[in-house]
């Protein structure tokens, strides 16, 4: 499974997504799928009581939705129930909903898009920036952020060429970066400003993101040269 985690906005609700490179495929967060569907507050509740009302959905289950890793809201990597598109229209088949159409045509043009950033990778930001748009942040604000996630990938890179790999030794030399420029590990900042399961860059102000990317700049840098 490819590393490239993605969430994607349904009238203002998160829906996680991970493109698996090898098979050409998104998988979709079942659990936010049906969130998206019921406006459930207990999407997993949901499910058992409509694979209980379906027995041909549930027989098949496990090969419809395989345990995918992804983000987690709390930014770590968890497995998620997830289904490929066949699979997510077999789900909302058994989900009455005056949404199924419309999240039918939203799936199908977020297939769309993929193909359209495998052309044009400037695409992907274009999307990100329309994402945050829509959420109420400032323009400023965005740029500072698009260029805080190109900076952060550009480290994360660089790690990965120096032999580090393991999601643990990510969190553990994010908190030392984080600590140098803040004071705080990223857990404790998260804490002081009140987040529990949200992202905190997201949630930093302009000077935040620009304090955060410098770091992470320098940080790239000095591994380069050593």
């Amino acid at each position: 499974m490819n590393d490239n985690f993605a969430i994607q906005l349904f009238e203002g609700k998160k829906v996680r997504i991970v493109w698996d490179a090898g098979q050409e495929k998104y998988y979709f967060s079942v659990a936010d799928i049906v969130q998206v569907l019921t406006d459930s507050v207990n999407p997993r509740d949901y499910i058992k009581k409509m694979l209980r009302r379906d027995p041909e959905l549930k027989s098949k289950w496990g090969t419809i939705c395989p345990p995918v890793e992804m983000l987690a809201p709390d930014g770590k990597r968890r497995k998620t129930q997830a289904a490929d598109l066949e699979g997510i229209f077999r789900i909302i088949q058994s989900i009455p909903s005056k949404k199924a159409e419309s999240i039918k045509k939203w799936l199908a043009e977020v297939g769309a898009q993929r193909i359209d950033q495998m052309i044009d990778p400037e695409l992907t930001f274009q999307m990100a920036v329309e994402d945050y748009r829509r959420q109420g942040y400032s323009d400023r604000w965005i740029n500072e952020r698009m260029r805080s996630i190109e900076m952060r990938k550009e480290l994360t890179d660089e790690w990965h060429r120096s032999g580090i790999h393991e999601p643990k030794d990510f969190a553990i030399l994010t908190n030392v970066l984080t600590k140098a420029w803040s004071g705080m590990t990223t857990g404790e900042y998260k804490r002081h400003k009140g987040l529990t399961k949200e992202n905190l860059r997201d949630n930093m102000t302009n000077v935040e993101l620009a304090l955060n990317t410098l770091a992470e700049v320098a940080t790239t840098e000095i591994a380069r040269q050593r």
